[in-house]
């Protein structure tokens, strides 16, 4: 098909694993209500952000995948006839733990997993002493409405993960996130923060003639040292903004797409026509050094 209709549900969470799953089921429902024939969750879902903080009692929170929330959320995808992205902390055996999205059928079946490549360490977002870094490369997943990409976070920022995931296929890209903003931050700060994370998103919508969607929390967290952004948008395959969430405000959204435009303007903006492969071998290097 060519016309997709998005679910996005941007939420804040609180330290009650049990309300924040029920607080995105309520989200995923209230999308399919309007139409919503993927629906899209943020990072990290069932929890606060925990990676504020290196402690040990974190690690309770993971899961196996499959598992407790990927058993939940097919019920309700079958029930709902609805493809889920789920981001969830996976615990994969004793002592290895990754930060990892399942992908769910609109009829309920596991399609599988993305883990994280990406992982940060940065003031509050120490993502290097819980996760793992992914060893599963790219993914896409062929569901009933669309054949989806999806990376997470930190993943944002690299044009490299963005082309490789679309040119495996991918005609959709979601990105489920959580960032935000510390609270001692100048307003100037801020707005040249979020136009950046936004622009890098929209730029590997333009390079790879793709739609973008990325799905992001509120809330504040952190004993109140970091506000969470929201700002959940979905962009066209020329960075053309379709939505744009609130910075504030808990919205469960429903944005149709046309996948059609994907070969409209990679038809008339032909850069996957025009690359030079043969070129591209420095890319593999950390750093280009001059002899």
């Amino acid at each position: 098909m060519s016309k997709v209709k998005i679910g996005l549900v941007q939420m804040s969470c609180t330290n009650s694993v049990t309300d924040n799953r029920a607080k995105a089921i309520k989200g995923i429902r209230d999308a399919a209500a309007k139409g919503a024939q993927i629906v899209c969750l943020q990072e990290l879902f069932t929890s606060l952000y925990f990676c504020d903080v290196e402690d040990y009692e974190h690690f309770k929170l993971a899961e196996t995948i499959p598992g407790e929330s990927t058993n939940e959320l097919s019920k309700i995808a079958a029930e709902l006839n609805v493809v889920i992205i789920a981001s969830l902390f996976e615990k994969r055996a004793q002592g290895l733990y990754h930060n990892t999205t399942a992908v769910l059928d609109a009829d309920g079946t596991y399609l599988g997993k993305y883990r994280k490549m990406h992982i940060p360490d940065d003031p509050a977002y120490y993502e290097k002493f819980y996760f793992t870094p992914g060893d599963l490369g790219y993914k896409v997943f062929k569901t009933k409405f669309a054949t989806l990409g999806v990376l997470i976070c930190w993943d944002q920022w690299y044009p490299e993960a963005a082309r490789i995931t679309s040119l495996m296929g991918a005609e959709i890209l979601f990105y489920p996130t959580a960032i935000g903003w510390a609270s001692s931050q100048d307003e100037a700060t801020n707005t040249e923060q979020y136009n950046a994370w936004q622009t890098i998103q929209r730029s590997h919508a333009v390079a790879n003639g793709v739609h973008v969607v990325s799905v992001n929390r509120v809330g504040v967290e952190q004993n109140g040292l970091m506000k969470f952004w929201g700002g959940s948008f979905v962009s066209n395959p020329f960075g053309t903004l379709l939505f744009k969430g609130s910075h504030e405000q808990e919205e469960n959204t429903v944005v149709e797409i046309d996948l059609a435009k994907t070969d409209q303007y990679r038809t008339h903006w032909p850069f996957m026509r025009d690359r030079r492969i043969d070129s591209y071998q420095p890319i593999t290097k950390r750093y280009i050094d001059e002899d």
